[in-house]
Parts: structure tokens; C-alpha cells; sequence
């Protein structure tokens, strides 16, 4: 009997004495928990009815949101029990500043990533140059971008390469500029190679007519007068068009009789018996 008193006596100190501060520690846990998950629905319905955030960034703020306060919902359930919780506070602290130190290279990235996908220089399926690789854009992650190169070769670049970079988004704009140089030569009429690139140009549907194309003298060459072709397209028709022009545009001024002429020198050899000028 006195072994039951015992333990009868010893439930009851602990029951009156830790009893409150149980409940109160499960109230405040229970609350804790269901304030979280409501500002994490909060913070992702709000940044869905923002275009500018991406799915990826809204996933994650709404995440951190709802740690963060289930954090500060622990600390109060230890401070229930007594717990000081100002010195957990400064040996997380201390163990945040070694992980961060020791992760400096892994957080630049997922910083670098957040304002990605923040500001959005581009998206996926762009066609960029940034810190000297260029390709098409696959996927945007908080720590790396992956591309695939023209030849179908894919590249995974830290995210913080690329936003200490210049960035070159070719498919930013719906329309692009197709630039060509043409050389003509010194004897040929500007005026006659001109109306026959225009002409060409005219014919392929793909080519702009507002701003209308252009063609003017670039410079006066060693060997040939250089023509430059201004040509307005679709972002995604420019390398077709480019292609298939300075095809069309070789042939028709071989049909006009216009010479694209290569670079030559003549050669002076000075002699006893006087001059002679040898063309190379």
C-alpha cells in the first residue's frame, strides 16, 4: 500500500504541477499548426494571382512561411515547459552561420535562382547567351538552369553564373532583325544591285513589310563596294530566313549580272628596264 501511496502522490505532484502547462504546450501546438498551413495557403493563393511569380518560387515561399512559424510555435511549447529558449536561439543561430558559411556557394545559387525566377530575364524554351554558353532554355530550378545547345547537348549551369552574367535572350522579342552584308563590285551599278536585293527580299513572305526593308552602302572595300541588308521577321523564323536569302540573294545577282567580287592585289615589281603591275 505505501509503494501505491507512493506512486499515487508522485502522478499527482506531476499532474498538478506540469498538468496546465501540457494542455496549454498542446493548445499552443494545435494553434501553431493550424495558423501555419493557413498562411501558407494564403501566401500561395496570393502569389498565384501574380503572373510575374513562378510556380516553383510560390511552392517555396509558401513553405518557408509555413516553417517559419512552426518554428516559433515550438519555441513557445518549450517555453511552456520552462525551457530557455533564448539560448536555443543563439545555438541555432550559431549552427545557421556554420551551415551557411560551409553552404556559401549552394545558397548563392538558390539566391540567384529566387531572383530567376523572380524577375524573369527568361523562360523556359528562350533561346539565350549568358556567361558564354548560349542555348535553348529546358528548365529553371532554385539552384541550377538547364539548357540544350543547338546540337542538342545539355548544359547544367549554376543559377549563380548566370545572374553575375549578361544575359542575351534572343526569343524575348516576337520580331528580329535579320542583318546581311553583300559585296558588289566597284563597277557594278549600286543603284540596279540595290532594286534586284529588294526585289528578292520582296518574295519571301517571311520578310516584313513594316519596317519595311533596307538596303544601304555599308563601306567602300579594298576590293568591293559592301551592301548591307536589313531584313524584320518573326524570332523564330530568323536563322531560315538568313540561310535562305543569302542563297536567293547570291543567285539572283549572278542572273543580274552583278559580280561579287573576291579580294585582290596588284603587285608593282620595279626593275631596271621600269615597272610591271602583276594582278593576285
Amino acid at each position: 500500500m505505501e509503494n501505491v501511496d507512493g506512486v499515487l502522490n508522485t502522478l499527482t505532484f506531476y499532474v498538478t504541477t506540469y498538468g496546465l502547462n501540457v494542455i496549454g504546450a498542446i493548445v499552443i501546438l494545435l494553434i501553431g499548426l493550424i495558423i501555419a498551413g493557413w498562411v501558407a495557403r494564403i501566401v500561395e493563393n496570393a502569389l498565384a494571382r501574380t503572373q510575374r511569380v513562378d510556380e516553383t518560387l510560390r511552392g517555396f515561399f509558401s513553405s518557408f512561411a509555413k516553417y517559419f512559424i512552426i518554428v516559433f510555435t515550438v519555441l513557445a511549447v518549450l517555453a511552456q515547459f520552462g525551457v530557455q529558449t533564448a539560448s536555443l536561439i543563439a545555438i541555432f543561430g550559431a549552427a545557421g552561420l556554420a551551415i551557411g558559411l560551409a553552404l556559401q556557394g549552394t545558397l548563392s545559387n538558390l539566391a540567384a535562382g529566387v531572383m530567376l525566377l523572380l524577375f524573369r530575364p527568361f523562360k523556359t524554351g528562350d533561346f539565350i547567351e549568358a556567361a558564354g554558353l548560349s542555348g535553348t532554355v529546358k528548365s529553371i530550378t532554385l539552384f541550377v538552369t538547364e539548357l540544350a545547345t543547338p546540337d542538342n547537348v545539355q548544359i547544367v549551369v549554376p543559377n549563380g553564373q548566370l545572374w553575375g552574367a549578361s544575359i542575351h535572350n534572343y526569343s524575348f522579342h516576337d520580331t528580329r532583325r535579320v542583318d546581311l552584308t553583300l559585296g558588289i563590285g566597284y563597277e557594278a551599278n549600286i543603284a540596279d544591285a540595290k532594286t534586284a536585293i529588294l526585289d528578292e527580299v520582296s518574295k519571301d513572305a517571311r520578310a516584313h513589310t513594316e519596317p519595311a526593308p533596307m538596303v544601304a552602302v555599308l563601306g567602300l572595300g579594298d576590293s568591293s563596294v559592301d551592301l548591307v541588308v536589313r531584313i524584320w521577321c518573326k524570332a523564330g523564323d530568323y536563322w531560315a530566313l538568313k540561310f535562305d536569302l543569302t542563297e536567293a540573294l547570291k543567285n539572283r545577282l549572278d542572273r543580274e549580272g552583278i559580280s561579287i567580287p573576291y579580294p585582290q592585289r596588284a603587285v608593282h615589281i620595279v626593275g631596271a628596264a621600269g615597272a610591271a603591275s602583276i594582278p593576285t
